[in-house]
């Protein structure tokens, strides 16, 4: 399984992709998409959509990991971030990829063991189950831990499916103290 996983933002979206062999994380591409300020909205958003659509051209994905917008104190900044994550959510439905949605907390929880975790111990973390010889940048190191996140969860989620536990509607599932809930 190719996973890419991204990290939106309306002035710069990561994008980092893993390959999954058993049990093995296997690093292939990260990067951060700049996104110039000086654009309209509109324009801004089309750079994320076609930035995104080339990633996914090159790499070959076979399903994608987007991290929730999550609402903070700003609302205005709220918008414009999950604007930014519809243009990155459209770019992956419109290469017909599989779409997988985790919090903040989740990506941490799962990559650090700490959903608090600071932005430096994701990075560290991500260096080391990746095998990397130097640390990824900010916005790349949160895009490899989304898709890593993925690479963790889809097991279970799998399993849980084929056995019957896990309803296969489209409904999203949460998972609290470890365990998955419906």
């Amino acid at each position: 399984m190719r996973i890419l996983g991204i990290d939106p933002g309306l002035r710069r979206t990561g994008f980092g992709v893993i390959d999954v062999q058993g049990t093995r994380l296997v690093y292939v591409t990260s990067g951060t998409i700049v996104v110039p300020p000086d654009q309209a909205l509109a324009g801004r958003l089309k750079v994320i959509l076609d930035n995104i659509r080339e990633v996914v051209q090159s790499t070959r994905p076979t399903v994608s990991a987007l991290e929730k917008v999550f609402v903070n104190t700003n609302p205005a900044s709220t918008l414009l971030l999950g604007q930014a994550r519809g243009a990155a959510m459209c770019a992956l439905a419109d290469s017909l990829l599989e779409v997988h949605e985790y919090t903040a907390l989740q990506i941490k929880k799962s990559v650090v063991g700490n959903g608090h975790a600071a932005k430096e111990q994701v990075q560290k973390m991500v260096q080391h189950l990746l095998g990397l010889n130097g640390v990824p940048a900010a916005d790349s190191a949160d895009a490899l831990a989304c898709a890593i996140c993925h690479a963790h969860f889809h097991p279970l989620k799998q399993r849980l499916q084929d056995t019957g536990q896990l309803p296969v509607s489209g409904r999203a599932s949460r998972i609290r103290g470890g365990r998955l809930l419906g």
